[in-house]
């Protein structure tokens, strides 16, 4: 595997849902729209964590664990701290009834560490979160999502670069192509060099650049392009490296399920960046892939109606024929609809 960090100076290495009208039960229609939608193995878990019975969710990340299914604990994680963030009856349960239950232990250290975030005390109260993330971090040492907290967690107690590395260099040991791990740092990277987009990409071109074709991974240089086209700061970067960017998700787009919940975030990102290249038939191409299922990220940046703005952009690309979608639609960081940031969700920061 090739060293990202090594690329760098010395220095730094280191649920909502709507629909439109009713239909029977099952998978929504094409054109229907779901925003953040949980798949069918986290539906049924967040259906009985709302009664208040907690197995389900117990079941899904020892599930998860046992298969070694890194990616999908990640993402499950997140949304069940989400949800528990709103209704944490059922997960005050599980705690109670199973303190070293690995899975609870995961859980309970995302969840302070979001509860932290949205907050102006957000350095001292992420010092309650360390012993927790530790302790996740123990009770299975082949999990690397313990290790994304802390690296989250580093980013956001403003921890230094050499500290950064360490965990970094621990996150990578356990999965090397760890996508949650990767975005970690490409965040932590932007947060320190603020404007410097050119050493996000350079981290983000080489973690692709060494990940399997079908890592999500590949996915990461449009997530820094995504940053620099919405950031409105620092040099200028050739149009070639953004749209090398946008290749390669494009490329994943490709071998990922059409229509389907799990790969919607990294396409509704995508789908922003292409039209902000002026991609439109790329675009409306990945509007097909995204098929229903919206995510809130990226358009509650630009809207307090984010699934409203989905479906627009949608509309206009799917039967709008060649008129130029609006830019009102595709807002830039000139832009004053651009400086709109939503209201904090979990796994946003």
């Amino acid at each position: 595997m090739v060293d990202t960090m090594a690329l760098l100076p010395s220095f730094i290495r280191p649920t909502r849902m709507t629909k439109r009208p009713a239909r029977p039960a099952g998978p929504p229609a094409a054109d229907e729209a779901v925003l953040d939608a949980p798949d069918d193995r986290l539906s049924p878990a967040l259906v009985a964590a709302a009664r208040g019975d907690h197995t389900g969710a117990a079941a899904l990340l020892a599930a998860t664990r046992a298969a070694a299914e890194w990616e999908n604990r990640d993402r499950y994680v997140r949304r069940l701290a989400a949800f528990a963030r709103s209704r944490p009856e059922w997960f005050e349960n599980w705690r109670t009834a199973a303190p070293g239950d690995p899975d609870a232990l995961l859980l309970d250290a995302q969840l302070t560490v979001d509860r932290a975030w949205p907050s102006p005390a957000r350095a001292e109260l992420l010092r309650e979160a360390s012993p927790l993330i530790t302790a996740a971090a123990r009770a299975d040492d082949r999990d690397p999502v313990p290790w994304r907290i802390a690296l989250d967690h580093a980013r956001g107690s403003r921890a230094g670069h050499r500290y950064f590395e360490e965990l970094w260099e621990a996150a990578v040991r356990r999965a090397p192509h760890h996508y949650g791990c990767h975005v970690a740092a490409l965040r932590y990277l932007a947060a320190l060099w603020h404007g410097s987009h050119q050493a996000c990409f350079d981290f983000a071109d080489l973690a692709a650049q060494d990940a399997p074709a079908d890592s999500l991974v590949q996915a990461l240089p449009a997530r820094a392009a995504f940053g620099y086209l919405t950031d409105g700061c620092g040099p200028e970067l050739g149009r070639a490296r953004l749209d090398a960017a946008a290749d390669r998700a494009v490329a994943l787009s490709v071998r990922l399920p059409a229509a389907d919940p799990w790969p919607a975030e990294v396409r509704n990102k995508l789908l922003y960046v292409l039209l902000r290249l002026d991609r439109r038939d790329d675009a409306a191409t990945q509007a097909r892939l995204i098929g229903p299922y919206a995510t809130s990220f990226p358009w509650d940046r630009f809207s307090d109606d984010p699934l409203g703005h989905f479906l627009r952009l949608r509309d206009h690309l799917l039967t709008g024929g060649p008129e130029p979608v609006p830019a009102g639609l595709v807002p830039g960081p000139a832009d004053p609809l651009g400086d709109h940031r939503g209201h904090v969700r979990a796994g946003d920061h």
